[in-house]
């Protein structure tokens, strides 16, 4: 005597919902993603071929003179500051108006004669310098243009919390996107018999050029 095990039917209303459910998930990832992913691939050729684009890097230099309080109130501060703390409320202000620079409470380099404070931005680079014993501000401001601001965007380089908490919500939208996708295309792949080898190769091109190509 004999037996036979059957295959278990998929429940086709179970199916309809995970179906349903991952459709939702993937289109809203999608959504979310899509400026994202457009920014970095675009950047991701620029970036590829920075030496091939020109760039005329643009810079500008004002200087003026701090009022004879406030420097008298910053010489006194230097002597007990040891090395790096940020500018007091009076100086940020006083920058505010002289140059239109808002420059928060990013830390400083104090010594007994000069302020120097760094001010690298995507896209560019910058320095404020205060001489304390003649009140002399130098402000210096670089300026690499858009493509290198977008390629700065692309790394995260000098472009403060909110764009690294930014990519960091984009990189779960996009694993989301991904996983979502690969488990879609693993229910429709009996109806697509190329779902798998194409899987594959965009696997095994990467990896093949990594392994062999790549000195």
């Amino acid at each position: 005597m004999s037996s036979s095990r059957s295959n278990p039917t998929p429940d086709p209303q179970r199916r309809a919902f995970w179906l349903r459910t991952l459709h939702q998930w993937h289109w809203i990832s999608s959504a979310l993603c899509l400026i994202g992913l457009l920014l970095f691939a675009i950047t991701g050729v620029t970036l590829n071929h920075a030496s091939q684009i020109p760039a005329s890097p643009a810079t500008t230099t004002i200087e003026t003179e701090l009022p004879d309080a406030l420097r008298d109130t910053l010489q006194a501060m230097a002597d007990d500051i040891d090395d790096r703390a940020p500018l007091p409320l009076p100086l940020r202000d006083f920058i505010a108006d002289a140059f239109d620079l808002r420059v928060g409470a990013r830390e400083a380099e104090w010594s007994a004669d000069e302020i120097y404070l760094s001010l690298p931005r995507p896209g560019g680079d910058g320095w404020l310098s205060i001489d304390l014993g003649s009140g002399r501000v130098e402000h210096e401001s670089t300026d690499r243009g858009w493509v290198s601001y977008f390629n700065d965007l692309h790394k995260g380089r000098n472009t403060g919390p909110a764009w690294r908490w930014f990519i960091d919500v984009f990189a779960l939208a996009c694993l989301v996107f991904s996983i979502t996708g690969l488990v879609l295309l693993q229910l429709h792949a009996r109806q697509r018999g190329l779902t798998w080898p194409m899987v594959g190769l965009g696997a095994l091109v990467p990896l093949l050029i990594a392994l062999l190509l790549i000195h």
